[in-house]
C-alpha cells in the first residue's frame, strides 16, 4: 500500500511533528499536564532548558520551552484535541522576549506594562504585568499577561472562554446573586495585539497566583484531610456551577490546575482552559457521539468514562473527574494507577467501579472509616444523563453532610499542613525525606502557601530571588518518576 501525505494545513490547527517519512497517524496518548506544568531541575531526566523564548525547542506535543532557573519552564495552552490529530508541519513562529517596560494596549485603550518574564511556553512568554504608570513592575505584581505570536493558535482557544465566561463584573455579579465569599475562575482584564519589530503578537492579561496543590499534595505524603478534601470540593462545584452555566466544560480538573490564590491561601483556583470545551452553545446541548480518534482524552487517570469512548466532554464528566480526585486527594491513590500505560484497562477498571462504587471505597479505604459521602456523591453522579442539568446544591449538600459526619463545619479555611486522616495516618514530612523533584522545587517560604508553614531563609543573589518569584507564579513540577511514566507511554 502506497501512503501519501497530506496536503498542507493552517498552522495554528496543525501541531509540531518530526518529519519520519511516511503519514502514518499513532494512536493519541492521554494528555497528562497543565498548562502551569513542566519544571526540569538540574539532575532530572528531560531536555535542558534552552536560555531564552528566542531559542525554545518544542518537545513532543507539548508546548515547552526553558528559562534561565529550573522553575521557568511553563506550558502554555494548548490546541484542542480534535485539531490534534490533524498534523502537518510546524511552522508557528516563537515569541521573541520583551524588555521589561514595554507597554501593550488592549481592545478597551488600557494601557498595561510588562514586567520581567517568569515563565516561558513553546510559542510564548509569561510576563507579571500591571498597569502602565510611571513606576516599574515591580515583583509583588498583581497580574501576569501571556504573550505569543497571533498567528499561533493555543492561547486564542483560551482567550475565548475568558471573553465570553471570565469577565470580572460577570464574576462578581455571581458571587453577588449566588451570596458567594469569592468564586475560584481567574478573571480576564484584557486582551489584544501588539506590533513589534514588524511582528503581530496577541497577549492577555489575567490574575496572578501562587502554589499549585499538586505540590502542596505531594509534599504532604500525598494525603489531604478529609475536612480539606470536603472543602475544596465545595469550591470546585461552586467553580463547576459557574462555567456550566456559561456554557463551558473544563474537562481536567486535577491538583495540578488548582491553584492558591497569591494572596490568600484559602482561596483555591481552577486553571487552563485551554482544552476548555463549549458543550451547550446558544443554548444547544452537543449530542452524545462516540468518535474513536478522541478516545481517552484528558489525563488519564482522572479522565471521564465519556472521555475514554471518545465523547465531547460534558457536565457529568467534570463531576465524575472531580470525584476520583476526592478519592485520591484522601487515600493517596487510585486503583487504575498501577497500569496507566493501558488507557483501555483504566477505561475497564472506572466501568467497573462505576457499578461497584462499594468495591472502590473498600479499595481505597481498606480502614474502616471510609467517607460515605464521598460514596454517595459518585453514585449519584453515575445516575446523571449525558445532557442532563446536574442540582448542584444536592451535590453540596452530601459534602456538607460529610463535613458535619466528622463534626466539622465549612469554615472556609484550607488546612493544608500533612495531616491525620482518620485511621489513614499521613508521617511528617521532612525536607529530606522528600522525593528529589519534591525537595528542590517545594518552597514553603513563596507567598500564597499556607501560614506557619513558610521557613525562614537568608537573603539570596538576586538569580535566586528571581527563581523564586518564577517558582510562585503557578509553575507545576512533576516527579521524575512521572515524567519517565509519561516517555515510556509515548514510546
Amino acid at each position: 500500500m502506497q501512503w501519501e501525505r497530506p496536503p498542507p494545513i493552517p498552522a495554528a490547527l496543525g501541531r509540531r511533528r518530526k518529519e519520519r517519512g511516511p503519514y502514518l497517524r499513532s494512536p493519541r496518548l492521554p494528555r497528562r499536564q497543565s498548562q502551569w506544568e513542566g519544571s526540569i531541575l538540574p539532575g532530572a531526566e528531560g531536555p535542558a532548558p534552552p536560555p531564552s523564548c528566542e531559542s525554545a525547542k518544542a518537545a513532543g506535543s507539548s508546548y515547552w520551552a526553558g528559562g534561565d532557573g529550573p522553575a521557568a519552564w511553563v506550558k502554555m495552552p494548548r490546541v484542542k484535541a480534535a485539531q490534534a490529530g490533524r498534523q502537518g508541519p510546524a511552522k508557528r513562529r516563537l515569541a521573541e522576549q520583551f524588555a521589561a517596560g514595554e507597554i501593550v494596549t488592549d481592545l478597551s485603550k488600557k494601557e498595561w506594562k510588562l514586567g520581567l518574564p517568569i515563565g516561558q511556553g513553546g510559542f510564548g512568554c509569561i510576563y507579571l504585568a500591571d498597569t502602565n504608570s510611571s513606576k516599574s513592575v515591580g515583583s509583588d505584581a498583581p497580574c501576569v499577561v501571556k504573550v505569543e505570536p497571533s498567528d499561533n493558535g493555543p492561547l486564542f482557544t483560551e482567550l475565548k472562554f475568558y471573553q465570553r465566561a471570565a469577565k470580572p463584573e460577570q464574576i462578581q455579579k455571581w458571587i453577588r446573586t449566588h451570596k458567594l465569599k469569592y468564586l475560584g475562575v481567574p478573571k480576564y482584564w484584557g486582551s489584544g495585539l501588539h506590533d513589534k519589530n514588524g511582528k503581530s503578537y496577541r497577549f492577555m492579561i489575567m490574575d496572578r497566583f501562587g502554589s499549585d496543590l499538586q505540590k502542596i499534595y505531594e509534599a504532604n505524603a500525598r494525603r489531604f484531610s478529609r475536612k480539606t478534601v470536603l472543602q475544596l470540593s465545595l469550591r470546585i462545584l461552586d467553580i463547576l456551577e459557574y462555567i456550566h452555566e456559561h456554557e463551558y466544560v473544563h474537562g481536567d480538573i486535577k491538583a495540578s490546575n488548582l491553584l492558591l490564590s497569591y494572596k490568600n491561601p484559602d482561596q483555591v483556583y481552577l486553571v487552563d482552559y485551554g482544552l476548555a470545551y463549549r458543550y451547550c452553545p446558544e443554548g444547544v446541548h452537543k449530542e452524545y457521539k462516540e468518535d474513536p480518534k478522541r478516545c481517552h482524552d484528558g489525563t488519564l487517570e482522572f479522565t471521564s468514562i465519556d472521555a475514554h469512548n471518545g465523547v465531547a466532554p460534558s457536565r457529568r464528566g467534570d463531576l465524575e473527574i472531580l470525584g476520583y480526585c476526592m478519592v485520591q486527594w484522601l487515600s493517596g491513590h487510585l486503583p487504575w494507577e498501577d497500569n496507566l500505560k493501558d488507557p483501555n484497562y483504566v477505561r475497564d477498571s472506572k466501568i467497573r467501579y462505576r457499578e461497584d462504587i462499594a468495591g472502590l471505597m473498600d479499595k481505597c479505604f481498606p480502614e474502616k472509616n471510609k467517607p460515605g459521602e464521598i460514596a454517595k456523591y459518585l453514585e449519584t453522579v453515575k445516575l446523571l444523563g449525558y445532557t442532563e442539568k446536574p442540582l448542584y446544591q444536592n451535590l453540596r449538600d452530601i459534602l456538607l453532610q460529610g463535613l458535619k459526619a466528622i463534626g466539622s463545619k465549612d469554615d472556609g479555611k484550607l488546612d493544608l499542613s500533612v495531616v491525620e486522616n482518620g485511621d489513614l495516618k499521613a508521617k511528617t514530612v521532612t525536607k529530606s525525606c522528600l522525593p528529589k523533584s519534591t525537595k528542590s522545587t517545594v518552597d514553603w517560604s513563596l507567598p500564597g502557601l499556607v501560614p506557619g508553614k513558610r521557613k525562614k531563609e537568608k537573603e539570596e543573589s538576586t538569580a535566586s530571588s528571581v527563581e523564586d518569584m518564577e517558582c510562585s507564579s503557578a509553575q507545576t513540577e512533576e516527579t521524575i518518576q512521572t515524567r519517565s511514566r509519561r516517555r515510556r507511554v509515548q514510546q
